[in-house]
């Protein structure tokens, strides 16, 4: 979401700047707006293009020790090479 932090974009500049396909991004951009993490606009350029401009929703989050306890049980330990 780095490049949303700056403002507003549009999928295909979005694109570019993570050289990423939009499709790709599209799918990483519908589950961020789904989580209510960015949201979204549909609007026609001055040449009756359509573009979709996405936008973070500002958000904070609270720290608790449940939380932290939630997440690490999330968390595995990748095998080192060679142990099994």
């Amino acid at each position: 979401m780095r490049v949303l932090v700056e403002g507003r974009n549009y999928v295909s500049q979005i694109a570019r700047e993570l050289q990423i396909s939009r499709p790709l991004l599209q799918i990483h951009l519908r589950k961020l707006e789904q989580a209510g993490l960015v949201t979204s606009e549909l609007e026609l350029s001055e040449e009756g293009k359509s573009m979709k401009f996405y936008d973070v929703t500002p958000f904070a989050w609270q720290l608790t020790p449940n939380l932290i306890a939630t997440a690490a049980a999330t968390l595995t330990v990748a095998e080192r090479e060679g142990e099994k």
